[in-house]
């Protein structure tokens, strides 16, 4: 099974594990809608995928904003006439982890691009995926959902449990067959988002953890599989488990 003719819709596609993953996407024959909240990152993917002959577009907005979420993909059916993958990838962290630090903008930011936007982009390809007859859901939570402590922080990881949540709620609601929901939670993962953690991990730690490209392989496995067949929940780790007391006790 590849991906060839089908139309994957990739939130944060602008670097890290989206980036990755739409360019596995592209390799195997997929047209691909990005999107980020800093158009120039998208544009820059959605670029090297067609200079290597692929398809892609671009959009600039915050998943969080329902009304340019809706604008996006009624664009992308416009374009390509469906969706066949939605990746709900992008998110992200706060410098700040701890109840009484988090600040209520910190709180409403966190949540909103990790698990608002991954609802809202959910309802918006939906519609199109129940006329077709099949759909695929892909959403990217992390072992801060299921581990919590520290080094995730408060929010981050409150927000990706409901996104494991919301996965199992698909698979609930939509269980004819029609639609298929899949979580994918990463252990530590080398992208930019380690840049806000309270202490940055070294480039020795960063050489043991998961590439973005060893993620998009597992997404792309998920997105590739019959519609009859699903992987609920995949969870993809470092095998070297590194110690992180220290990093911890600064958290």
């Amino acid at each position: 099974m590849t991906l060839d003719g089908k139309v994957c819709v990739v939130t944060g596609g602008g670097s890290g594990i989206g980036r990755a993953t739409a360019l596995q996407m592209a390799r195997e024959g997929a047209s691909l809608a990005l999107v980020g909240r800093t158009q120039s990152k998208v544009a820059d993917v959605a670029a090297e995928i067609e200079s290597a002959g692929g398809t892609a577009r671009s959009y600039g907005l915050d998943v969080a904003d329902f009304d340019a979420v809706k604008s996006m993909v009624e664009d992308v059916l416009g374009a390509f006439g469906r969706i066949d993958v939605l990746l709900n990838n992008a998110g992200h962290s706060s410098p700040n982890r701890r109840l009484l630090t988090s600040t209520p903008e910190d709180v409403r930011s966190v949540i909103d691009s990790n698990l608002v936007g991954t609802i809202y982009c959910t309802q918006a390809v939906v519609p199109s995926m129940l006329e077709a007859g099949a759909g695929t859901i892909i959403n990217v939570s992390s072992l801060a959902a299921t581990n919590p402590g520290l080094l995730g922080g408060m929010t981050y990881g409150a927000a990706k449990a409901g996104v494991v949540n919301f996965t199992g709620f698909l698979n609930a609601e939509f269980s004819g067959g029609e639609l298929r929901a899949s979580v994918v939670i990463p252990g530590e993962v080398d992208t930019p988002i380690l840049e806000g953690r309270p202490v940055v991990p070294n480039a020795e730690a960063r050489a043991t953890m998961v590439t973005p490209e060893d993620v998009a392989e597992a997404i792309t496995l998920i997105a590739r599989l019959p519609q009859k067949s699903n992987i609920p929940e995949l969870t993809i780790r470092p095998t070297t488990v590194r110690d992180i007391s220290q990093e911890t006790k600064f958290a």
